[in-house]
């Protein structure tokens, strides 16, 4: 057991729920609410000293009785220590849990996506919106256990709304067509390219 679930329970008492050790690798549990409070003493604390965060994720499980858990990955790099740290969210209640972007600046996409792809709203986010699908994305989220396979929408929608988009809207015509770039290139490579010679291959 990692000893900092040791001192987890005792200075969260409230808010800690369990720990285990799976492989060598120690999970602690603890309330959704608390998640700020303990990342902030695993990150400050002289004996804990957690200055590195690699991922946060989720899991839902096919039970869909099981509450969805929120997972940080942290690491000690001073005491070469690794702890995972979860906490549950109860099917029916709101997805929310703080987010520790205000401690680990690295958050910042690790929510984002996390957002993204399940659905959880990370509190205090300073930017919280879609990373990987568009923001119009109506779908819902894909690596809920719910979500078809296929998508909800037919293909023939999925393409309507991409198109809806508009990447015009947010892209300049230069930044979206090889063409322009061709006139940026120089002269003697152009006259290369002209004759069909192939460079940089």
């Amino acid at each position: 057991m990692n000893p900092s679930a040791d001192r987890l329970r005792e200075r969260f008492p409230q808010a800690f729920v369990r720990a285990e050790v799976v492989w060598g690798e120690t999970t602690v549990f603890v309330q959704p609410g608390a998640v700020l409070d303990v990342v902030r003493y695993l990150h400050d604390d002289e004996a804990e000293r957690y200055d590195y965060l690699s991922d946060v994720t989720a899991v839902e499980y096919r039970d869909l009785e099981l509450p969805l858990q929120v997972v940080w990955h942290l690491r000690s790099l001073p005491h070469r220590r690794f702890l995972r740290l979860k906490a549950e969210l109860p099917k029916g209640a709101p997805l929310v849990v703080p987010s520790v972007f205000p401690i680990y600046a690295g958050a910042d996409w690790l929510e984002r996506e996390c957002y993204d792809m399940f659905g959880i709203r990370f509190d205090g986010h300073p930017d919280l919106r879609r990373i990987l699908m568009w923001e119009q994305y109506q779908e819902g989220y894909p690596l809920r256990k719910d979500f078809p396979l296929r998508g909800r929408f037919s293909r023939s929608e999925q393409l309507r709304q991409a198109l809806a988009a508009q990447p015009e809207s947010r892209y300049s015509m230069h930044e979206l067509t090889i063409a322009d770039a061709f006139e940026d290139l120089p002269q003697d490579m152009r006259q290369r390219l002209a004759r069909g010679e192939r460079t940089g291959e």
